[in-house]
């Protein structure tokens, strides 16, 4: 099964989740970091994306 998620909509999850638990962890930066990268657009966009886009598929080959 294949499933997709938006990831603005992941990473807003996870910083509503690490704002509501009062996260203040380096995990939370990076989650409150990645959100508003993919929620402005920024023109960073590219290398992080693709950092995060070879990051998903490493996971997923991982899974194979």
């Amino acid at each position: 099964m294949i499933l997709n998620i938006s990831a603005v909509l992941l990473f807003g999850a996870a910083s509503a989740l690490a704002v509501k638990t009062k996260s203040a962890g380096g995990g939370a930066a990076i989650v409150l970091f990645l959100f508003g990268f993919f929620a402005a657009g920024t023109g960073a966009y590219e290398p992080i994306h693709n950092l995060v886009q070879a990051s998903a598929d490493a996971i997923t080959r991982l899974g194979n």
